[in-house]
């Protein structure tokens, strides 16, 4: 089943066993997704766009949580890992930390980097074979230490 019609269907069940905090989750979720298919007149998306789109959804949240952790409003930050995980729920799982790594060491091999000016080529190359599976974050930081800052 794709990923809308997933949404779409935990909707339907969210809104049967009144669980309002899924339910809103599920909500904004699926008005990403409509938003997404108007740009271009689809009738749904693929799943590649839509694991895209939840990732930046849960990008966003994080940056929320950290918002308001700082501001005291434990409350708001608390909803906001409660979306963040419904949209993490969709999401296929990142590659672990030595797969990263390995992945990390075979883009500087094959980019030809020595430095951490390159790590911009290295990030191409590893992007362009692992897109959807590594944190770019996690994957930059690991290409700085090993080509030594």
């Amino acid at each position: 089943m794709a990923l809308v019609d997933e949404v779409s269907q935990q909707m339907k069940e969210a809104q049967k066993a009144k669980d309002a905090p899924r339910l809103a989750a599920l909500r904004s979720i699926r008005a990403v997704f409509l938003n997404e298919m108007k740009k271009d007149g689809a009738e749904t998306l693929d799943d590649e766009v839509a694991i895209a789109v939840l990732r930046r959804l849960s990008k966003q949240r994080d940056e929320s949580i950290d918002a308001f952790a700082k501001a005291g409003r434990d409350d708001r930050a608390d909803a906001e890992r409660a979306e963040k995980a419904v949209i993490e729920s969709f999401l296929p799982s990142l590659a672990d930390d030595a797969t990263m790594r390995a992945w990390v060491q075979a883009a500087i091999d094959e980019s030809g980097a020595s430095s951490a000016k390159d790590v911009g080529r290295v990030m191409g190359a590893l992007m362009k074979a692992h897109k959807g599976d590594v944190d770019g974050k996690k994957a930059r930081e690991v290409a700085l230490e090993l080509l030594g800052d």
